[in-house]
């Protein structure tokens, strides 16, 4: 078996150039503050055709300083920081209750990009998290309102009956309050723009965040 994974990886090629197409990125241009380049790439991903792009990675860290990754999705980003919701009993809610700092990554490998955010995060006020929430799916709201996420499960049966129950108090009330809901916001210390290159030349910009809350912009070795 490990012999077949060892070929099949071999057999994989990184930004296949029937499916990817690597843009030109003069970090010149960029502009001082990250966000308008974030706006500006995310538009970027949707009209490329990423498929969902809107998924990211986020990393926070236990009681203990170990390192844990998910994927999830985002709510938003602006001035106040990038927006992502989850129960606050959850794993990563305890994480971020322990340890309120976290990474954010984006990967958009039809045109070679990745965006790494981090810094630290706040709670936003509940009543955003559940106006967040209803601007949703039924289908979100029924998640919620299921909860026990990352609690041991007895059986898949449990789960189908505690969902099937959500999912007609979503229906029913699509106003339902799920008050472990919870919606953070991740003020970032650095940014990190990177753009991949076919000969190996990738450009990465970096962002960090000074005491002044003015951003200083360097480049770094791919």
């Amino acid at each position: 078996m490990a012999t077949d994974l060892h070929e099949l990886l071999k057999s994989l090629r990184v930004w296949d150039p029937e499916t990817t197409n690597l843009p030109p990125f003069d970090p010149t241009t960029a502009p001082e503050d990250p966000l308008p380049l974030f706006m500006e790439w995310f538009a970027d991903a949707v009209a490329a055709g990423e498929t969902e792009p809107h998924t990211m990675t986020l990393s926070t860290s236990d009681e203990e300083g170990l390192p844990d990754g998910r994927i999830v999705m985002l709510h938003g980003a602006d001035a106040h920081g990038w927006a992502f919701a989850t129960h606050a009993t959850s794993r990563k809610g305890r994480h971020l209750a322990a340890r309120p700092y976290a990474a954010l990554t984006f990967y958009w490998p039809v045109q070679g990009r990745q965006i790494r955010v981090r810094g630290p995060v706040a709670v936003a006020p509940a009543e955003e998290a559940q106006t967040d929430l209803h601007v949703r799916s039924t289908g979100a709201l029924a998640a919620a309102l299921t909860g026990r996420q990352s609690e041991v499960l007895g059986s898949m049966e449990e789960l189908a009956a505690a969902s099937a129950e959500a999912w007609e108090q979503a229906a029913r009330e699509p106003k339902s309050q799920a008050p472990s809901w919870t919606l953070y916001r991740l003020r970032p210390d650095t940014v990190e723009f990177f753009q991949g290159d076919a000969r190996r030349r990738h450009v990465r910009l970096a962002y960090r965040r000074e005491a002044a809350g003015s951003w200083a912009r360097e480049l770094l070795w791919p």
